[in-house]
């Protein structure tokens, strides 16, 4: 539900909120797609009729199926009520919708046994740890362990060598009822086949994005922002308007009297009109108008207007409007 991008997941789900660009949904799809992945099953749950859409209309030509989760009780869950739809395939690639993974996709997929793509964190209380052995095997996964063993994380993506294994691991904690913070997770369903004999190797990912909260958002705008793809872009000369790039501009958005960048993304149809906006994201259909904005999400189809101030000041004068 994305309780901590809130009100922004009150109207859209997370998996749709815009980041440099496009939603995050977008960049995950097509790194797959650049990995030669066609097949897709999105888990859909809250808001899940506006993922429908948005993959229909934005990647028609991917196999996609749609399985609806309810009640939400959680990612071990979420992959139980798609269990149909990948028990009987040679292998599965499981990503998180709202997290983006740097990392080397072939290796990943080419890795005969079960991979989990891990990060080194400085809080592991906070994610899902794994602990591996000298011979880099891992020999325990963990959610969210109040005295961690390892500080490598679980990033939200997992190749699964024997899908059929994981069901029967789901199957396991959902008739047993075995829950960790009373969702049914992954990770146990994950440490049950790693206790029946399933080999499972870590791969540490380059870069981890985890767009759920607005501080991990912004970065991971401002880090995908500055990649070579954006800082070759040419912009439109807007009047009146400098643009420090790199920034990302939709289609027919329209900006006069303004500063716009850096790392900036705005959506398609927006209107900037004496705005000054740094470390950014603007939706689409919004409206700015003397406005200053920092370190900012503003959601689509917004409305700001700040104050137009004409001043004569004379010698030895101070004016603070911060209050």
């Amino acid at each position: 539900m994305g309780a901590r991008l809130r009100p922004h997941t009150h109207t859209q789900p997370k998996a749709l909120v815009p980041i440099a660009g496009k939603a995050i949904l977008g960049h995950i799809i097509e790194r797959l797609q650049a990995a030669g992945i066609t097949q897709f099953v999105f888990v859909v749950g809250y808001l899940g009729e506006k993922i429908m859409h948005y993959v229909q209309r934005k990647y028609p030509n991917i196999e996609a199926e749609f399985v609806i989760q309810q009640p939400r009780e959680g990612l071990g869950h979420a992959l139980w009520s798609a269990r149909e739809s990948f028990r009987n395939e040679e292998n599965v690639l499981i990503q998180l919708g709202d997290t983006i993974v740097d990392v080397d996709m072939a290796q990943l997929l080419a890795s005969e046994h079960t991979m989990l793509a891990v990060k080194t964190v400085k809080t592991p209380t906070m994610f899902g740890i794994a602990e591996m052995d000298l011979e880099g095997f891992i020999t325990k996964v963990v959610e969210k362990p109040k005295i961690p063993k390892s500080n490598s994380a679980l990033v939200g993506l997992y190749k699964i060598a024997h899908p059929a294994k994981l069901v029967d691991s789901l199957e396991h904690i959902i008739v047993n009822d075995i829950r960790t913070q009373n969702e049914y997770h992954l990770t146990d369903a994950l440490m049950h086949m790693i206790q029946n004999g399933e080999k499972m190797v870590s791969l540490t990912v380059d870069h981890w994005f985890d767009c759920g909260r607005k501080d991990t958002l912004l970065q991971a705008n401002a880090t995908l922002l500055n990649r070579p793809e954006f800082k070759r872009v040419e912009y439109l000369d807007f009047p009146n308007t400098i643009i420090i790039p790199p920034v990302s501009i939709g289609k027919g958005v329209h900006i006069t009297n303004s500063i716009v960048g850096p790392n900036v993304a705005i959506g398609e149809g927006a209107i900037l009109n004496y705005t000054i906006v740094r470390n950014s994201i603007i939706g689409g259909y919004a409206e700015l108008g003397y406005a200053v904005l920092e370190d900012s999400l503003v959601g689509s189809d917004s409305a700001l207007k700040g104050l137009s101030q004409r001043l004569n000041i004379g010698d030895s004068t101070e004016i603070d409007f911060s209050h």
